[in-house]
């Protein structure tokens, strides 16, 4: 089943003589025309890292990133895929992998990074996809589907990627110091031991002092989930903070809204 969803979504790339589609492949969309190509237009070439076990369909896809002036390389295990995404800008992940599930992998890449995840699967049910947003992927798409249409959402993730603002490294709010670079909190000098989350929690907050951020914001940026409603997670971590703090008044509740953060 895999070896034909594959073959249906390939992106074939005419050869410089102008072959029309490979006869082995009938259905599988001519990689159009790149006018214009990220490096034509001044700015770097966007990094993709494309993971897909079947070799055929990822030299495809490779062939037609280039084409379009993306840096794109592949690799075929969800392994090789948590070696290589450092170096990326953008990962294509198809969830139906030889080693690990592509869950499993846009997981391990979420609980580290920020690396927007596009993934492509034969997954197709309401519920893969549910399963695939709520993983961390940013977009997902069902094979077969048209070249066209995957560079039109590369084009949409990095859009909203880069109209996020970047947070501040280094944040001090009175005797509090957080430090995105080394992911440290410090507090009157000393360090305060906080989990990956609660780090993540409290950074946000501190980024925008003194404004709410919504439950369902920090749902979003913190846990990557837009889907599950706000529940006793955030309640949990909070209340951790508070207490690795020594105080309350360092989060406060804003009922029915959100929280912010406070200053002793």
């Amino acid at each position: 089943m895999k070896r034909q969803s594959t073959d249906l979504l390939e992106a074939r790339v005419p050869r410089e003589h102008g072959e029309g589609r490979d006869a082995s492949a009938p259905h599988a969309p001519t990689v159009p025309s790149a006018p214009t190509a990220p490096s034509a237009q001044g700015k770097e070439a966007l990094r993709v890292l494309v993971v897909e076990s079947e070799t055929r369909a990822a030299d495809s896809l490779v062939q037609g990133l280039r084409r379009h002036g993306y840096r794109a390389q592949s690799v075929a295990t969800g392994s090789a895929a948590l070696r290589e995404y450092r170096n990326s800008d953008l990962i294509l992940l198809d969830l139906d992998l030889p080693d690990l599930d592509g869950l499993e992998v846009c997981r391990g890449v979420r609980a580290d990074a920020d690396t927007p995840v596009i993934a492509v699967t034969a997954r197709d049910t309401e519920l893969d996809r549910v399963l695939g947003l709520q993983a961390g992927a940013d977009d997902y798409m069902v094979k077969p589907y048209g070249f066209r249409e995957l560079m039109a959402r590369i084009e949409a993730v990095m859009r909203r990627v880069r109209m996020q603002p970047a947070l501040a490294q280094v944040i001090i709010r009175g005797p509090l110091r957080i430090d995105a670079g080394t992911r440290e909190v410090r507090l009157h000098g000393e360090p305060v031991d906080v989990t990956r989350k609660e780090f993540d929690l409290l950074h946000l907050l501190a980024s925008q002092p003194d404004h709410v951020v919504s439950r369902k914001q920090l749902m979003t940026q913190v846990w990557e989930d837009s889907w599950s409603r706000p529940g006793r997670t955030i309640d949990t971590h909070v209340s951790s903070l508070r207490n690795k703090l020594g105080s309350s008044r360092w989060i406060l509740t804003v009922r029915g809204v959100g929280f912010r953060l406070g200053n002793l």
